[in-house]
């Protein structure tokens, strides 16, 4: 999920706590907790910062060590230790039980979207994604505002929350219902479908839409049980036995766009200066507007090295090119 909504559900969390008679009566204690329930509900995503030092190990560690399981027991330890400093009084067994619910629920949540997590890291490396709930929900943010003011209005934080809580997953059900009623009419569209990858979007029924078969990609869009093709391409495998590919296929760029991306194309084209090539891949999760931005690109010289790399979402050619430059 996005920052606000994660934001928003540690808030909710800091008055469902209040059904705990230890935080509802002890002052330290419920300053303690509402501290460490937003606090948990935003610490996974710490690694966040890895952006600062390239899009590379953002993509290849973002939502994958911090929110495995050892980080899942990590975080509510060293926040309740560190919250034990400023509140010496509080009943630090609660505060380290709420604080560990708000991070367990930012990494449950995070499992929902199409991104997913490594939730179950180090027992499998494999990325959850259940692809239900878009990164960010309106409706899902609008029901914690809506209950934020009833909470307000009414001086019930309890009853509020809990109402909100069997709202959520009300809706989480219908999501899957939504899915499964996509997936099938995608089916349906393309009956010789392998594989099918349908995500949400922003919108409540459309749905984004990759579908392989044995020959060919498609990419399109459901708005309900309706399912339009926009794009179809050959289902070519990678050259991986060409020798610019091998070299391409060692970047760490590349390795990093391979571990996440599971449909892409490729186009190996020869660069402008005739000097070497171009190995890019690109995945087709993401189009936008005709346009395709999350890719990865190498530039690989006549001699076998790479003279460039670059991965991430890049919505201009120009712009790309330009990050593929040379440093001097």
């Amino acid at each position: 999920m996005d920052t606000g909504t994660h934001i928003a559900m540690g808030v909710a969390l800091t008055g469902l706590a209040l059904v705990d008679p230890v935080v509802a009566t002890d002052s330290a204690t419920h300053g303690a907790v509402v501290i460490g329930a937003i606090a948990g509900s935003l610490i996974p995503d710490v690694d966040t910062v890895l952006k600062m030092r390239n899009n590379a190990v953002y993509i290849r560690n973002h939502r994958g060590i911090t929110h495995s399981i050892p980080a899942v027991i990590m975080w509510p330890i060293l926040l309740t230790l560190l919250l034990s400093f400023f509140y010496p009084d509080a009943h630090l067994w609660h505060v380290w039980a709420w604080t560990f619910l708000a991070v367990f629920l930012h990494v449950f949540v995070d499992v929902f979207n199409a991104y997913g997590t490594q939730a179950l890291r180090p027992i499998s490396r494999e990325w959850i994604a259940l692809s239900v709930i878009n990164t960010f929900d309106p409706i899902i943010f609008a029901m914690h505002l809506v209950a934020f003011v009833i909470w307000w209005w009414t001086g019930q934080p309890v009853a509020t929350m809990f109402g909100l809580l069997g709202l959520l997953i009300v809706y989480y059900v219908i999501r899957f219902a939504l899915k499964k009623a996509v997936t099938h009419a995608v089916f349906k569209t393309v009956p010789n479908a392998t594989e099918v990858f349908v995500a949400p979007t922003i919108r409540f029924f459309e749905w984004r839409v990759v579908v392989s078969s044995e020959t060919s990609h498609y990419v399109g869009r459901a708005y309900r049980r309706s399912v339009t093709l926009y794009d179809e391409f050959k289902r070519l495998p990678l050259p991986t036995e060409e020798k610019v590919v091998k070299v391409a296929m060692t970047d760490f760029n590349m390795r990093a766009f391979t571990s996440f991306s599971p449909t892409y194309r490729w186009v190996i084209d020869r660069l402008p200066t005739d000097d070497g090539y171009e190995v890019r891949l690109i995945d087709l999760r993401y189009r936008n507007k005709g346009h395709y931005p999350f890719v990865a690109v190498v530039h690989v010289s006549d001699d076998l090295t790479i003279k460039s790399s670059y991965t991430g979402w890049i919505f201009s050619e120009q712009k790309l090119q330009q990050k593929l430059e040379p440093s001097k």
